[in-house]
């Protein structure tokens, strides 16, 4: 299969630039498109055959649910069951947005695009260009990252096309994304709202709207249950993961640097490749050429948008072993270590 890839401004477009993407989607074909969060993989999210061709291209598994990306507010009555007074205060506060929220599906939802459930996972993204793609083409998109499974997900279309070039019909290439790190998560079909997978939206904003929020128990385990049932993006499979092994390393940096300046040299004495992510703040602690800043402790911000192009990195420089700081803050830190974590295959050391 030809990938096109078309370059698009999301500054400063024309619907017309969007018109080939669209007829792709009408047809059944798979677009990649820049979202606020990250790069997404989209198909019509209403065709089982759509469905199926995002978990082919991706090889991703097929309990696995996918979000459907909307356009507008009354989108959610085609797809939604039931929409309480919770989910409409979420959604005024935080659509268009990187929130997802979880209901009970209606019968026009395919099962091969809610991995199964009878529950649909649902969002509104702000970015241009993905909210002139959805409102234009007319189809409601199915969109997971559009990354092949397992690795980390795209912030820039190179991403994408280092991953899926010759799998997909399209992809559209808007630039680096903002965020880079996926949307928060929230099921609304419980009594009280459960955090399933934590993103920019945090818990305190959240509940700053909603009152009382839970988080599901799963995301505070130290490893995902075999016998887990995904009811979001992200919950069961290992994601993120570059192809070297990575190990987060938790600690003090009065105890951390030491210690990972201690393997370094060990793996220097095998002749085996290791690299270190840092921050600004520490790079010029450890005593290597192969270390990487992921952004500032000062700014949050900077370390989620680039996680991911970090990650690839280590691909880049031929990482055999990654060494990491924790990134435990007050904002994003739960977001990032979870991404961190499940990069990591849950493998890490407290010193």
């Amino acid at each position: 299969m030809n990938t096109e890839i078309q370059i698009v401004n999301p500054e400063y477009f024309q619907d017309v630039q969007l018109e080939k993407a669209c007829k792709v989607l009408r047809s059944g074909g798979l677009v990649a498109f820049p979202t606020e969060t990250v790069y997404g993989l989209g198909g019509d999210a209403l065709s089982s055959d759509a469905a199926q061709k995002i978990y082919a291209a991706k090889g991703r598994p097929s309990d696995n649910p996918l979000i459907v990306h909307i356009g507008r507010e009354e989108d959610l009555h085609r797809v939604a069951k039931q929409v309480d007074g919770q989910a409409r205060r979420l959604m005024e506060a935080f659509w268009p947005g990187p929130l997802t929220l979880i209901f009970h599906k209606k019968k026009v939802v395919p099962e091969s695009t809610t991995g199964g459930m009878q529950t649909v996972a649902v969002r509104m993204p702000s970015h241009p260009i993905a909210l002139a793609l959805i409102r234009n083409s007319g189809v409601l998109i199915a969109a997971p990252s559009a990354n092949a499974s397992g690795r980390p997900s795209p912030t820039r279309a190179s991403h994408v096309q280092e991953d899926l070039q010759g799998r997909i019909d399209m992809i559209i290439d808007g630039g680096q994304v903002g965020i880079g790190i996926e949307s928060t998560i929230v099921d609304m079909t419980e009594d009280i709202p459960v955090i399933l997978r934590p993103g920019y939206i945090t818990k305190s904003m959240l509940e700053e709207v909603v009152g009382q929020v839970r988080v599901d128990p799963a995301m505070m385990e130290d490893k995902p249950r075999k016998d887990l049932v995904a009811k979001a993006p992200g919950m069961k499979y290992r994601h993120y993961a570059p192809r070297g092994r990575l190990t987060i390393v938790e600690g003090t940096l009065e105890n951390v640097v030491p210690y990972i300046n201690r393997i370094l040299e060990e793996h220097d004495r095998r002749g085996e490749i290791a690299t270190v992510i840092a921050t600004e703040e520490s790079k010029s602690r450890y005593r290597t050429s192969r270390v990487f800043s992921i952004g500032s402790r000062q700014t949050e911000g900077s370390i989620a948008a680039g996680l991911y192009d970090i990650l690839r990195q280590m691909d880049a420089v031929g990482a055999e072993y990654i060494y990491a700081e924790s990134f435990q803050g007050d904002r994003l830190g739960a977001a990032i270590m979870n991404r961190m974590l499940k990069a990591a295959g849950y493998h890490k050391i407290n010193i």
